[in-house]
C-alpha cells in the first residue's frame, strides 16, 4: 500500500511524544538493527528523548498526521571529515511496509543538505539482513558502495555492513 506523502512530516521531538516513541523503542523487532537496546520503561524512553533525540545535531520525529511513528537522524562528522554525515532511521512496527520511511528519507535529504551546505555526502551502514532498510535507501537513490566485512560490534556480535552513499549532487528518485 502506497502512503499519501501529505500525511507525513518531519519535526523536532517533543516530550509529549514519549508514549508514541515507546511504541518503537520498546519493541525488540524495531530495535533489532539499531544501536539502541530495547527500552523497558517509559522513564528511560523519556530520558532518551530529552538527552539524546532533542539535543542531537539533526534528529526528527517521523510523523503520520503529526503523530510520532519513528525517527530519522543525520549525524555530521567533524574535522577533516565534516563533508560527510551518517543517516539512520527507525519506525514503529505497526507502520512498516507502508512506504513511510522512504518518504521520510526523501523529505530529509534536501533539508539536511540545505541546513548543512558543507556536506557533500550522506552515508548509511546497513546490516546485510536488514533488507527493508536496503530497499528504502535504493528507492531514494542511495548507491550501494560495498560490503565492509567484520566492520562493527553490534549487540555482542561482530557484523558485516553494507555501505551506501548519497552525494549532494545526486538526484532523489521518484
Amino acid at each position: 500500500m502506497k502512503m499519501n506523502s501529505s500525511k507525513i512530516s518531519l519535526r523536532p521531538f517533543e516530550l509529549s511524544d514519549v508514549d508514541d516513541f515507546m511504541l518503537m523503542v520498546g519493541d525488540d523487532r524495531a530495535m533489532r538493527f539499531t544501536r539502541w537496546n530495547t527500552f523497558t520503561s517509559k522513564e528511560d524512553a523519556l530520558m532518551q528523548l530529552k538527552n539524546v533525540c532533542m539535543v542531537h545535531p539533526w534528529c526528527r520525529s517521523i510523523c503520520l498526521d503529526d503523530r510520532s511513528v519513528g525517527l530519522i537522524s543525520v549525524r555530521p562528522a567533524s574535522g577533516d571529515d565534516r563533508c560527510r554525515a551518517e543517516i539512520g532511521y527507525g519506525l514503529a512496527v505497526d507502520y512498516w511496509g507502508q512506504g513511510i520511511t522512504t518518504i521520510a528519507v526523501k523529505m530529509a535529504l534536501p533539508i539536511v543538505f540545505k541546513e548543512m551546505p558543507y556536506l557533500l555526502r550522506i552515508q548509511a551502514l546497513v546490516d546485510p539482513e536488514n533488507k527493508a532498510s536496503q530497499r528504502v535507501l535504493e528507492k531514494v537513490g542511495f548507491i550501494k558502495e560495498g560490503l565492509l566485512r567484520n566492520y562493527t560490534f553490534h549487540k555482542g556480535v561482530i557484523r558485516d555492513v553494507i555501505f551506501y552513499g548519497f552525494l549532494s549532487t545526486d538526484s532523489i528518485l521518484d
